[in-house]
């Protein structure tokens, strides 16, 4: 079976979850949206674009092995939003911004982000996907659009050095070396980042060579990127985690 694999390393990651209230939270690991939005930027794929969007979103299957979860932080901040009102209807924050300025208000945000994490992250291609494999892992390396970790102000840390390798499942195809990972420092600093002190997966669908200890249901599966509306896939999340 054949897997693109690469790695994702940033000085601050932002892996989104449900956004309700004041405070936004991070997942300790991207889920199926960060990635398929990766991807998606790699490719060139305008949020505009519903049906090319939706053929990468439905043509993949995606594991996630976290080395480092990273150091939780949070920043502080404020933020300008309209007033409520019935007969308005605003999907996106421009919408949001273009109210009249004595009906925008302004709210306290708390966001948290992942400082110094490190992931590695498997992509299966559906038979029916418009793009192999190779394309994308050639799209990670020349992006059309700037790639980031959840949140624009996040970019890679280190290059993501895309590879299609064949394995029996996630385990193996997520085993190899990053010989790009060097670019993270000496092996002393690496353990200062605790990069492999607990070892944890996360996937969808068959793992193959790696059994679940828990399956998971999260609301992580895009289906409109202008509107952001977001459900949960019919292949749930399954987890495992080890120590090093």
């Amino acid at each position: 079976m054949e897997y693109l694999v690469f790695q994702l390393y940033g000085s601050l990651a932002s892996w989104g979850e449900p956004a309700t209230g004041e405070v936004r939270r991070s997942a300790a690991h991207p889920g199926r949206s960060a990635v398929v939005g990766l991807l998606s930027a790699a490719l060139g794929l305008r949020r505009d674009e519903e049906e090319r969007l939706a053929a990468l979103r439905d043509g993949v299957i995606i594991a996630v092995k976290q080395l480092s979860p990273g150091v939780m932080i949070q920043d502080y901040h404020t933020a300008q939003v309209p007033g409520q009102d019935r007969k308005a209807w605003r999907l996106t924050r421009r919408d949001e911004l273009n109210a009249r300025r004595d009906r925008l208000h302004t709210i306290l945000s708390t966001r948290e982000y992942r400082c110094d994490g490190y992931w590695q992250v498997a992509v299966r291609r559906e038979p029916d996907c418009p793009w192999s494999l190779e394309a994308m892992a050639e799209a990670l390396r020349r992006p059309r659009f700037p790639l980031y970790l959840g949140r624009k102000s996040c970019p890679p840390a280190a290059p993501l050095a895309p590879r299609v390798v064949t394995a029996g499942g996630v385990r193996e195809a997520l085993s190899g070396v990053f010989d790009a990972f060097t670019a993270l420092g000496t092996e002393a600093e690496q353990r200062l980042l605790r990069i492999g002190h607990e070892i944890a997966y996360a996937w969808e669908g068959d793992g193959g060579d790696i059994a679940p200890q828990e399956t998971r249901h999260p609301h992580d599966q895009p289906l409109n990127r202008q509107r952001w509306q977001f459900t949960s896939r019919r292949e749930h999340w399954h987890a495992t985690r080890e120590g090093s």
